[in-house]
Formats: C-alpha cells, structure tokens, sequence
C-alpha cells in the first residue's frame, strides 16, 4: 500500500496511518509521512504512538518551519478535532496533511499499541 495522494480527503483512518507508517519508507524514511501528535505535553506523557514527533497545537505554528515541505504530514491529537485544526492550516499553507479520524481514541480501541508499555489515552 503507498501512501495516499492528496485530494479532497483529509480524513485517514488509523488502519491507514499504520500501514503506511509500516512501509519501508514509513515515518522515519525519506519518503514515508511525518506522524506529529499536537496533543497537550501532559497528554502525550500518558500514551503516544511509538517513533513520533510531538509539537503541541499552540507551539505548531512557531514550529511550522522545522516540518519538511517534501514530506507528507499526518497529524492526530485525542479524537480528532484538534489535529483536524492542524491539517487544514498546514493544507493552506500547500503541505500535504491529513488528520487522522477518531484521534488516539480510535487507535487504542482498535487495539494498535501506545508507548510507552502500560500507556493509556489521557482524558483531554
């Protein structure tokens, strides 16, 4: 499976973030997408996906410039809406973004892991 091409789509769901994170070129190659949990500090403490960068919503567009323009970009928060946010702004600004539908709600409850070991999903 590669990676989806940008559309009208922005919704992925997380079945489709870990496949393509899982692809030889996933979120630590050169081609794969960037994973960016914009979830508040104390949040992402408490559970996050493995090998993914984190830049809490309030700090995303002073860091904006350390995303790579080449790449594309998932972004995903608790359940969605915040990281909702985030990829219609970053598509404004000509990224390739998505959000990814349900939040870490959905990934947890469909049984896909969080990091550290023993993690949970932080209530918001």
């Amino acid at each position: 499976m590669s990676g989806p091409q940008q559309t009208g789509e922005i919704e992925l769901d997380p079945e489709r973030v870990a496949a393509w994170m899982a692809e030889p070129d996933g979120s630590g190659g050169a081609g794969g997408p960037q994973i960016i949990d914009v979830r508040e500090p104390h949040e992402r403490d408490a559970g996050h996906i493995a090998d993914t960068r984190h830049i809490p919503l309030g700090e995303l567009t002073a860091q904006a410039a350390s995303v790579e323009r080449e790449r594309p970009v998932v972004f995903y928060c608790r359940a969605g809406s915040r990281s909702e946010m985030a990829a219609q702004a970053f598509r404004a600004g000509g990224f390739e973004a998505y959000t990814m539908s349900g939040g870490l709600l959905r990934w947890a409850a469909e049984g896909r892991p969080l990091s550290p070991d023993g993690a949970s999903v932080a209530e918001h």
